[in-house]
């Protein structure tokens, strides 16, 4: 499968009651836990060791290693290409869903850009390809909402 072929379907997975691992401690982790803070609380941090930033974040915190676990749904953050490969294969082996930060081509789903208002949340995805785009079309429909081109 070529980067040309990925596709990701667009859906809304209900988490309630299930497990979350985010792996990593640093600054990738501690960006993609702040945008997950916002929907969910019920998420796992393991890391051999965090910044101060991520630990204000509402989730629990376990220092040591990556080992294999049973979790729902995984983002691997390390920051770190041949860790993020290994986890990524654990993962699967166990039927766990998992999302490769910064590599598209080892996730089994990505985070689109997210405008949340209410009850009504709209995400912005280009299958992986472009997440500065996303994140650009993203901010002009935040700009519509606040302007008032677009009521609820």
């Amino acid at each position: 499968m070529t980067r040309e072929d990925l596709q990701f379907l667009p859906i809304s997975i209900n988490v309630t009651n299930k497990k979350i691992l985010l792996i990593g401690g640093g600054k990738v982790a501690t960006h993609k836990g702040t945008i997950m803070a916002r929907f969910v609380t019920n998420v796992t941090v393991i890391s051999p060791d965090f910044t101060d930033e991520i630990k204000k974040l509402p989730y629990t915190f376990i220092e040591k290693e990556y080992e294999k676990s049973d979790f729902f749904l995984v983002y691997v953050c390390t920051g770190n290409h041949e860790p993020n490969a290994r986890i990524k294969v654990d993962a699967e082996e166990l039927g766990i869903l998992t999302s490769v930060c910064d590599a598209p081509m080892l996730c089994d789903f990505v985070s689109p850009a997210i405008h949340k208002e209410e009850h009504v949340t709209v995400s912005v995805g280009t299958n992986g390809r472009n997440a500065m785009q996303s994140v650009d079309i993203r901010n002009q429909i935040t700009k519509l909402f606040q302007d008032g081109t677009i009521h609820l």
